[in-house]
């Protein structure tokens, strides 16, 4: 079976699995009591939560552990809102946030609070002034993920903070967590360590210093007051020892897996006709891609590509626990049925992706045969192409790009990724050659990336 499934939760790391076996050991006691054992289980917690704080980017003593990241969310939202409650009960998010924002938000509004809901484009991305616009005086929490969780678009989550004023965002920084460096401005941030590869039962609530948070739960000594309950100090060690190991392989991880789906991306609009890829080409997360169907039902296809061995997810409808349609499709304007969304595991390997493009156009074929359409076949692909050349010397960045811009329509965008000084010279030169437009660089990392430059070349 091909696991290709893990914005949903991943397999559990090596690293964690050794850890929560050590901790299971050495760390069972009670980390609140004084004897041996108690000091050695807190040794252990105030280790993993140290390790933490450090990949976020913040103190060791404003991170807490949950018991999930849905319960980090609802803490994260409900604290936040009691703690600013003379400043106003309204509160903003995105129309794409996870369920456990909505379902927050639907608390708030039924206690008497009112919410206002940011819209987003048709690449499931919001605008950052037009979101900060929605701000009013009694505002008390904005609240915006890192990436969402469905299409794997990424948000401008430090442009949006920076407009936001006085009023404190909440990050739900579940997807991101571990791949991705932590974007800035967040006033409070959440996550899940199972969508890293920790175990399940953990999830971070991190609150900055200063930030006006009430507990709107009954008092508790533990957790600085933030989360009550016993902590599971095995999982909480496996949880940070996995996080710090993800964090040292995402760099190879994430330029590999970036490739992966950018060939998924490219493809299945040219293999597979009356196919839309859905989320930003740019702007988004390295390991996941989804595409709509026409004419397809989700959970038929679903089924199918797990009878081929292929675990995947679907948007659908007819897949969700609601048998609503997916709100994040819906907010976005595309296909909220015949949906397939693909999220690869750190090692996926190039043959299983191989694999998956050559089965998918027969199982959609077959699932659409009973319906007697006459489909045209497919053309065109996505607009944008990025090439990953990074550890490449010139000529061979310029060669790859004159190899593949006929893979983008005029009018879309070649990225070239590299990091060969050469290329600032040879790049532009090429394009002036051959009457291409180039449109000069961007950072790395807007393109899932951490090093090299970003050459952007527009198709005549």
């Amino acid at each position: 079976m091909s696991y290709f499934d893990v914005a949903s939760t991943a397999p559990l790391h090596p690293v964690a699995r050794q850890a929560l076996t050590a901790a299971l050991d050495e760390g069972w006691a009670d980390p609140a009591r004084l004897y041996r054992s108690g000091r050695q289980a807190r040794m252990l917690l105030d280790a993993a939560r140290e390790t933490v704080a450090e990949v976020l980017g913040c103190r060791a003593d404003e991170v807490s552990f949950t018991g999930s990241g849905t319960q980090a969310v609802q803490l994260g939202m409900l604290g936040a809102l009691t703690g600013r409650r003379r400043t106003g009960r309204h509160l903003l998010h995105s129309a794409v946030e996870h369920s456990s924002v909505l379902h927050t938000a639907e608390r708030v509004a039924a206690d008497g609070g009112s919410v206002s809901v940011a819209p987003v484009n048709r690449q499931g991305r919001v605008s950052a002034p037009e979101f900060a616009a929605l701000v009013r005086p009694d505002t008390a929490l904005a609240v915006l993920q890192s990436a969402n969780h469905e299409v794997g678009t990424r948000q401008p989550v430090e442009e949006t903070a920076a407009l936001l004023g006085d009023v404190p965002l909440l990050v739900d920084a579940a997807q991101s967590v571990g791949r991705l460096p932590v974007p800035g401005g967040w006033s409070l941030l959440t996550a899940s360590a199972h969508k890293w590869g920790g175990p399940a039962g953990v999830g971070v609530l991190a609150v900055r210093k200063g930030v006006r948070y009430a507990s709107p739960l009954p008092a508790d000594d533990r957790e600085n007051g933030r989360v009550p309950g016993y902590v599971n100090v095995p999982a909480i060690v496996a949880a940070a020892a996995s996080l710090r190991a993800v964090r040292a392989e995402a760099e190879a991880e994430n330029a590999r897996l970036h490739a992966l789906v950018e060939r998924i991306r490219r493809q299945v609009p040219q293999l597979v006709p009356e196919v839309e890829v859905v989320g930003d080409p740019v702007h988004r997360l390295p390991h996941l891609v989804t595409f709509s169907c026409l004419y397809v039902d989700g959970e038929v296809l679903l089924t199918e590509l797990d009878r081929a061995g292929f675990a995947v997810s679907s948007g659908s409808s007819c897949t969700s626990s609601t048998l609503t349609p997916s709100h994040v499709l819906a907010a976005m304007g595309v296909l909220t049925e015949g949906n397939i969304r693909i999220s690869l595991p750190n090692g996926t390997p190039e043959a299983d992706v191989t694999r998956f493009l050559d089965l998918l156009p027969r199982l959609v074929a077959d699932v659409r045969a009973p319906l007697g359409l006459d489909l045209p076949a497919p053309v065109g692909g996505s607009d944008t192409l990025v090439l990953d050349m990074l550890g490449k010397r010139c000529p061979l960045p310029v060669i790859e790009l004159a190899k593949r811009i006929t893979e983008v329509p005029p009018g879309g965008t070649v990225v070239v990724l590299a990091d060969d000084e050469a290329a600032r010279l040879d790049i532009p030169a090429w394009c002036q050659m051959r009457a291409q437009t180039y449109a000069g660089e961007a950072p790395p990392t807007d393109y899932g990336f951490t090093h090299g430059t970003a050459y952007l070349i527009h198709r005549r």
